[in-house]
């Protein structure tokens, strides 16, 4: 699904420069490539302060664990989308509640969120799924309304655009009043092992963040908050200040094989390609996935593994139906498009390095199962 060796030997030569220095000044935890990355990345988001953190699932616990969110807050998320936005919700012992999302571009849907919202709402977080940057002027505003945080999940959006009604655009991650990421291998913008980051623009819930992550400490041995041990190694620091320069080129390459896609699938009467809804920057195709539509999807998943093509299933099985988040409160009814979506659904190969004759390759063994 991602070839990060190729990705690799384009950048081969920095990234074990960058590596090597780490080994020899031995700073293996917040080290100068740390404070280095998290620099570069509040320059190339626009925003105030970037928070890394261990890994993309401790962004979101750490973003709720700063809002001072307490059990029994009800926080709105989106049905159809990877657990651990839902799962650190149940972690902090809050409330979630499962939502639809929009058929064109898998988000999660405004008009489900206002039928969602009680006076126990506290917070919602959009996922910008796949790559597709969420509505997020309505939903600011929705938010505002209601005295509600917006939390960003951008583990699959970074380097998106979203251009507001007044013409500003503003990258994904610094829109809400925070943001959690993950540069797992396989994201747009990926390390070698685990790793991710916090965003905000706001200077005391970035305090308060960056206690948390060390312990609750900000002098050594003093704990002012209640905190954790997630922070990010320098190692995966260096693999990042290596491809922090090129994001906006492997999400150029990234799109370019996204359209090539679309055009050679066109017009296919059991084919649904991705919507883009917005500027071309406001998808970043973390995931190039089509819906099936009125044909065999498994049949023609496993053709095309049968044919050495990878591709997979995000996500096969709503939310809400997931054991460990099964509610009475919920109604099957309430989850149409989820419901379709995950009988649909089918992600093909993507990553910055996509040549036409694999597109081409692979569109052509879509089109002579489907006919």
């Amino acid at each position: 699904m991602v070839d990060l060796k190729s990705q690799y030997e384009g950048i081969k030569e920095q990234v074990n420069r960058s590596i090597q220095e780490v080994l020899e000044n031995t700073a293996f935890v917040n080290g100068p490539e740390v404070h280095t990355f998290q620099a570069n990345l509040e320059k190339y988001l626009g925003v105030k302060h970037v928070i890394p953190c261990a890994n993309g699932t401790d962004a979101l616990q750490i973003a709720m664990m700063g809002l001072g969110l307490k059990p029994g807050d009800e926080v709105i998320t989106a049905d159809f989308t990877f657990a651990a936005t839902v799962e650190v919700i149940g972690l902090l012992q809050l409330t979630p509640v499962l939502v639809d999302v929009e058929p064109d571009t898998f988000n999660i849907s405004i008009e489900a969120i206002k039928k969602a919202i009680t006076p126990k709402t506290k917070a919602i977080v959009p996922v910008h799924l796949f790559g597709q940057v969420s509505y997020m002027e309505e939903l600011m505003k929705l938010a505002e309304e209601h005295n509600l945080y917006v939390i960003e999940d951008n583990a699959q959006g970074i380097g998106a655009s979203y251009t507001y009604s007044d013409g500003r655009k503003v990258k994904t991650g610094a829109m809400g009043h925070v943001a959690a990421t993950s540069f797992f291998p396989s994201k747009n913008l990926g390390c070698y092992g685990d790793g991710g980051a916090i965003f905000t623009n706001d200077d005391e819930l970035a305090h308060v963040l960056r206690g948390i992550v060390n312990h609750g400490m900000y002098e050594r041995y003093h704990h002012d908050v209640i905190g954790v041990n997630s922070r990010l190694d320098s190692i995966q620091a260096a693999v990042l200040n290596a491809k922090l320069p090129k994001l906006d080129v492997y999400n150029a390459a990234r799109r370019k094989a996204a359209q090539d896609y679309s055009a050679a699938l066109a017009n296919h009467p059991n084919i649904v390609t991705p919507a883009v809804v917005g500027d071309e920057d406001s998808h970043v195709f973390h995931q190039y996935t089509l819906r099936i539509v009125n044909a065999d999807r498994d049949g023609l998943m496993a053709h095309l593994q049968s044919k050495g093509i990878p591709c997979a299933i995000y996500y096969p099985i709503p939310l809400h139906r997931q054991k460990a988040y099964l509610d009475p409160r919920y109604n099957e009814a309430d989850f149409p498009v989820t419901n379709q979506l995950v009988q649909e659904v089918l992600s093909l190969p993507m990553h910055s390095e996509l040549e036409d004759d694999q597109i081409k390759f692979i569109t052509d063994e879509i089109k002579a199962f489907l006919g």
